[in-house]
């Protein structure tokens, strides 16, 4: 198998996972995994924030 053969069944291959996996997501799932996505960006935040506010005092 030469090599050029090798990348284009890679190719192949990758190109037709991910159509794959374009159809059968539905917006439902594109929705919710950004709301989720969201809420962690949130709460990741607000652990930082509480967090240094706790080494802040125990800081000093």
């Amino acid at each position: 198998m030469s090599v050029e053969n090798n990348h284009t069944t890679k190719a192949g291959t990758v190109g037709g996972t991910v159509l794959t996996i374009l159809v059968n997501i539905g917006r439902e799932d594109i929705v919710k995994t950004a709301v989720l996505a969201g809420i962690g960006a949130v709460v990741s935040f607000m652990v930082t924030l509480v967090l240094k506010k706790i080494i802040q005092y125990f800081g000093k």
